[in-house]
């Protein structure tokens, strides 16, 4: 399986938004370490008549790796791939060439959830549940790389560019947007508060 990044891994830069049920707008960022790592945020719509912009603005001129986003609707249990790109740099401020962006009038009410990787990185099928193109098991097969190491499709040798790890994401006409822990960091969260439990009760 792809990794999925936890929050303690991301380093959530600023989440800056109102709550409740207000259209607002969201940033997150950190790092990501392996080509095939995946960074997920969740976010709901509430009004469909709001316009929604989702936009990366971390490639910075080839300082960092070329990033891609998927967007993904609750249908059920699974989450349905609705779009996806790699390079659109006219959606928000910030962006460069290689920036990945999506924008709509609105979208229907509902949950969902966008993913960014690290293009050519892609989704492999039409639910989430499918994974990506990178995942273990798919033919061909790649090789797990930091990103320090490897050479995306796009890297400029010369320019010695698309190395660095850091990513931004921003959301912009949605509500209560939230980064998507993984399921190894939700156990060793839930294990760290019980220790904290009971030595607290051990104390007493």
């Amino acid at each position: 399986m792809s990794r999925t990044l936890a929050p303690a891994t991301l380093g959530l830069l600023l989440a800056a938004a109102s709550a409740g049920a207000n259209a607002a707008d969201f940033t997150f960022g950190g790092d990501i370490e392996f080509n095939n790592d995946v960074v997920k945020v969740s976010f709901d719509i509430v009004d469909a008549t709001t316009a929604v912009r989702l936009w990366t603005d971390s490639w910075q001129g080839g300082l960092n790796f070329d990033p891609g986003l998927t967007l993904w609707q609750q249908q059920g249990t699974d989450f349905t791939l609705l779009t996806q790109n790699d390079d659109d740099d006219t959606v928000g401020t910030g962006q460069g060439a290689f920036d990945s962006g999506l924008q709509f009038g609105g979208l229907a009410a509902g949950h969902y959830i966008v993913s960014l990787t690290a293009f050519p990185y892609q989704a492999a099928g039409t639910s989430l549940s499918q994974g990506f193109e990178f995942d273990p098991g798919f033919v061909p097969a790649i090789s797990v790389e930091r990103i320090a190491d490897w050479n995306q499709p796009g890297y400029d040798v010369n320019a010695n560019d698309q190395k660095g790890t850091f990513w931004r994401l921003n959301l912009s006409g949605v509500q209560q947007a939230t980064v998507v822990p993984e399921p190894g960091s939700l156990l060793l969260m839930a294990s760290g508060l019980f220790s904290l439990l009971l030595l607290a009760r051990r104390q007493r």
